[in-house]
């Protein structure tokens, strides 16, 4: 459908709150196709709708594994609609998360090792879905967009501050251009 511009730190509009969304309507259906466009586009493995500037909850993730050489990628593009995680265990795990509004920039995040998240498809049918290792990581990435939260939060003060600094200079760099 659409490949649309990434809102990249540190544009405000990463720390909005987003709405609800209340009926599948045929916007929220071209939304969800314009999002998975922009994700595999970029390439990326999940994007909530805040980072195309829609601030509404609407997450696109597929973590499915890459095609090996010569071989077509079998994607499994999931749309999640108002998720919410309803129950995250005490076990942590750690990876190292990226974001398309971060571009390339890499830290080891801890959090839950497994999730349930609570959604709705596009369909409008309530699901909900039990997730462990990458995808429990993803789902709780995407979340955390829906709510004004970046990775970078997790981390220690100092490399927060010095990543902040260093996009905010190159968006200074870039609007003087």
């Amino acid at each position: 459908m659409a490949i649309r511009p990434l809102v990249i730190l540190p544009d405000p509009m990463l720390r909005k709150v987003s709405a609800p969304i209340g009926d599948i309507t045929p916007e929220i259906r071209k939304l969800a196709e314009d999002m998975l466009d922009t994700m595999y586009d970029a390439p990326g493995i999940g994007l909530a709708a805040i980072q195309i500037g829609e601030p509404v909850r609407l997450v696109t993730l597929d973590v499915s594994k890459k095609a090996e050489e010569g071989e077509q990628q079998a994607r499994e593009p999931v749309v999640f609609i108002n998720p919410e995680v309803t129950w995250s265990s005490k076990e942590l795990s750690s990876y190292e998360e990226g974001c398309l509004s971060i571009p390339e920039y890499y830290e080891e995040v801890e959090r839950p090792a497994r999730v349930k998240v609570s959604y709705r498809d596009l369909d409008g049918k309530a699901q909900e879905i039990e997730a462990d290792g990458l995808l429990a990581t993803c789902l709780q990435h995407e979340i955390d967009h829906l709510n004004g939260v970046l990775f970078i939060d997790y981390l220690s003060r100092l490399k927060r501050e010095r990543v902040t600094k260093r996009f905010a200079k190159a968006a200074k760099r870039d609007s003087a251009a």
